[in-house]
């Protein structure tokens, strides 16, 4: 197969490319550069998509692989390319949908209004862009559209530090962890590895439609406990309340001083989300324990003691320890 990728150069992008690679597939990969280059034995095409329609190659194709956040750039893409290709993946993401709240939601699941042409992109209207790129995609694509649906990816060169903070966390020393008070709460992952095999799987087969790209739902406190066996000797824990995290300043989720897969609430269902049409369609998925372990190899050679985009700081940590600590009734 002829398969351009727009991207190639990280994380997800890359997979699919060594992936094509290594099962003999003709690989073109479109991309700047910018950060790094694509894997070995494609071809690699040096352009910027934000010159236009001018970026994009002539020929044939038998699959396009899109993994683009601004509508301006897929629009672009769709235009030059929809014609010339026998099938079409663009990866989406589950911040399209406008309830989290719902456990269990399949892709019928209503959708956020689409990023007007009119407004540019920003990462503040993300989800709003996919929604956008996902229309455009079928008006100009139609039956060869595949949308892949992605929840949150993990596994080597996730660049979001968010499902290897914990693993992390335990492995870098034995200082005691704070950890939110979420036992229950439904983590979900898609190993990088079964996401890319899986959008492969769909330009070989031409499998079209929608589909939730999702892992399995782990409790956090399951995960927590299968972090701290792997990641070596467990150290001490201290739990804290949704309550008290706020007041000190903790954020949910991702980004400085935050307790990465802590949920905002009224997000029950953003980890839980429905992925049987995938699996019905050949969608595979190794076993969670495997990406954790892998996944903190990775951070191990990346360094554990690196500035990290997710997670408290060591000194804020220790901080709010101490203040936790110090605060519980005398006993506890």
């Amino acid at each position: 197969m002829r398969i351009l990728i727009l991207g190639g150069t990280a994380f997800l992008s890359a997979e699919v490319a060594r992936q094509a690679v290594l099962a003999g597939h003709n690989v073109t990969c479109l991309a700047r550069g910018s950060v790094a280059s694509p894997p070995p034995g494609v071809q690699w095409l040096r352009r910027d998509r934000t010159v236009g329609d001018d970026a994009y190659p002539d020929g044939e194709w038998d699959a396009v692989v899109e993994i683009a956040r601004d509508p301006s750039q897929a629009r672009g893409a769709l235009r030059a390319l929809a014609d010339r290709t026998r099938h079409w993946t663009f990866v989406s993401s589950c911040s399209v949908y406008a309830d989290h709240s719902i456990v269990g939601s399949d892709e019928d699941t209503a959708l956020l209004e689409p990023l007007p042409a009119t407004v540019p992109f920003t990462p503040e209207r993300y989800g709003e862009a996919k929604v956008a790129i996902e229309l455009a995609s079928r008006e100009l694509v139609g039956a060869k559209a595949h949308i892949c649906r992605a929840g949150l990816i993990a596994g080597q060169g996730d660049a979001s530090d968010r499902y290897g903070y914990w693993p992390a966390r335990f492995a870098r020393n034995e200082d005691t962890v704070l950890l939110p008070d979420i036992p229950d709460f439904p983590t979900q992952v898609i190993d990088v590895r079964d996401l890319a095999a899986w959008i492969l799987k769909a330009a070989e087969q031409g499998i079209v439609g929608t589909f939730n790209a999702v892992g399995e739902v782990v409790p956090f406190g399951e995960y927590i406990d299968e972090a701290r066996i792997q990641a070596g000797p467990p150290g001490d824990v201290v739990v804290a309340g949704e309550d008290w995290l706020q007041s000190h300043g903790v954020e949910y989720w991702s980004g400085p001083d935050s307790l990465p897969l802590w949920l905002p609430p009224n997000h029950d269902g953003f980890c839980a989300r429905a992925n049987t049409a995938a699996l019905d369609a050949g969608l595979t998925l190794r076993p969670w324990q495997e990406t954790l372990r892998d996944t903190l190899a990775d951070e191990r050679q990346r360094g554990l003691d690196r500035e990290r985009k997710a997670g408290l700081s060591p000194l804020t940590e220790a901080r709010l320890v101490g203040e936790l600590l110090a605060s519980a009734p005398a006993g506890d």
